[in-house]
């Protein structure tokens, strides 16, 4: 993987390990992750330091990947997906001071090898996203995915099993 810096007016790509056959459509904002060989990441895209997106994934437009989320390979990411880090947000201390890095601890995120998200899912911290799992347009996951298990809703619930999907 090559690292690349890039500043130009269309995207904002810092310290970003690609991969070969990348493709970055305009105004994505990278900085410290790693994009492998064969993905493509769409328009309005923001992917934060030390996440990862395996080979020969698609990641559409409009989606956030913050610090902490591993997605493998052959995984598709459907528009405006939300990926969340922290399980108690806060803006300041008690205090009153601002928090910092120093303040929070990140929570990792797993997606595994050819597992789909649809448009506007969230998907809360701390969870494993089983392979070949689909989640449905709009649900919000909270907690593990079993391996080709199809969910949905809010909390997102199993409603099948796929037998068989081809990656």
């Amino acid at each position: 993987m090559d690292t690349v810096t890039n500043d130009n007016s269309k995207q904002s790509l810092h310290n970003v390990k690609l991969g070969k056959d990348v493709k970055i459509y305009n105004f994505v904002n990278a900085y410290g992750c790693s994009i492998d060989d064969g993905s493509k990441v769409g328009t309005f895209v923001e992917i934060q330091k030390g996440a990862t997106i395996g080979k020969n994934c698609k990641i559409s437009s409009h989606t956030f990947i913050c610090e902490g989320v591993h997605i493998s390979d052959n995984v598709f990411v459907g528009h405006n997906v939300t990926f969340i880090n922290d399980k108690f947000p806060r803006a300041t201390n008690e205090n009153g001071s601002l928090q910092t890095e120093k303040n929070w601890s990140c929570v990792e995120t797993y997606v595994e090898e050819g597992a789909s998200i649809g448009s506007s899912a969230t998907i809360l911290c701390g969870v494993r996203i089983g392979k070949r799992a689909i989640i449905g347009a709009g649900s919000v996951v909270t907690k593990d995915v079993p391996e080709n298990a199809v969910v949905a809703g809010n909390p997102a619930k199993v409603i099948k099993y796929a037998e068989q999907i081809v990656v």
